[in-house]
């Protein structure tokens, strides 16, 4: 079920119109501990993965620097799985209904990014069920030795909720600094900033990717700039605009969009993932090419 989100104390588009027209829907997951199934959407949690399929491994020969792992390919981990009925905004290739991602739970020192290798899948929900799912879709897969914690998520059910955001990173060039002052002015008048209000960094779908540094867009073979997928980032919300009504810490006197998670939740908050130093891997889709090519970029 979405959450519900507290409003935001000003209206964006008539306090700075420069903005009006960049507002962008996107799906916040809300990451949360606890017991997924196969066919439910989560994130670390068990996948629907097709019987005959074997469970996919790294044999990248970076492993083999490391004594943990020994010179063995290493078992892929379960990060990220949606059913277009819970985000149909996703953009499911045709004759698919079930997003999976997975990465190496290791850092590659010697790729460009310095990152996990994640590998995206496609699938339809009936079709692995008909053929038979994968006993060993867990969310610990067989073989899994030797990784790094901060790229492993633990099980987490996710609450997807639409809600319109703003371009921090991603403002049009030159015009954060024309804005500057009149961002000191709404945060001097409403005691909370623009970047507060109205921009997210959270694990999410569509929408501003959740960069932690600046943009590093990719363009498709086809000469366009792709456009953002899916972010999972290290950060989620344990206060502020952006934590769901619900998870408030009972009694705070405080406007709505300063206030902290309840303890008897903030331990539940999140996949549990650092991803290096609280970053985040952004998945990036060219919408016009056929087979809907991805790539990605992670920060930290």
């Amino acid at each position: 079920m979405p959450r519900n989100i507290p409003p935001s104390p000003f209206n964006v588009a008539a306090l700075i119109p420069e903005l009006a027209g960049l507002g962008r829907v996107t799906t916040l997951l809300y990451p949360r501990s606890g017991a997924p199934e196969v066919h439910d959407s989560s994130i670390g949690g068990p996948l629907l993965w097709p019987a005959a399929e074997p469970w996919p491994r790294c044999a990248d020969p970076a492993h083999e620097s490391i004594p943990a792992v020994g010179p063995e390919p290493v078992a892929m981990v379960p990060v990220v799985q949606l059913y277009a009925r819970d985000v149909p905004e996703l953009p499911f290739l045709a004759g698919s209904d079930v997003l999976q991602v997975v990465w190496c739970p290791l850092i590659h020192e010697d790729q460009d990014q310095c990152t996990v290798l994640p590998q995206l899948y496609w699938r339809s929900e009936v079709e692995v069920s008909a053929t038979g799912v994968r006993a060993g879709s867990l969310p610990n897969p067989p073989g899994s030795h030797g990784h790094d914690e901060d790229f492993v998520p633990r099980p987490c059910t996710v609450s997807p909720t639409r809600v319109e955001e703003f371009p921090n990173w991603d403002m049009p060039e030159g015009l954060a600094p024309t804005l500057a002052d009149r961002f000191d002015e709404i945060e001097a008048e409403f005691g909370c900033s623009y970047y507060d209000m109205a921009t997210t960094i959270q694990s999410k779908v569509g929408g501003y990717p959740g960069w932690t540094q600046p943009p590093n867009w990719p363009d498709c073979a086809c000469g366009r700039r792709m456009e953002h997928l899916l972010s999972i980032t290290a950060t989620e919300p344990h206060g502020g605009r952006w934590l769901p009504l619900d998870e408030h810490q009972d009694g705070a006197q405080v406007p709505l969009w300063r206030a902290e998670a309840d303890p008897a939740v903030d331990d539940a908050i999140g996949h549990g993932m650092d991803m290096g130093d609280l970053g985040g891997t952004y998945f990036l889709f060219c919408p016009s090419c056929p087979g809907t090519p991805w790539t990605y970029r992670y920060d930290c």
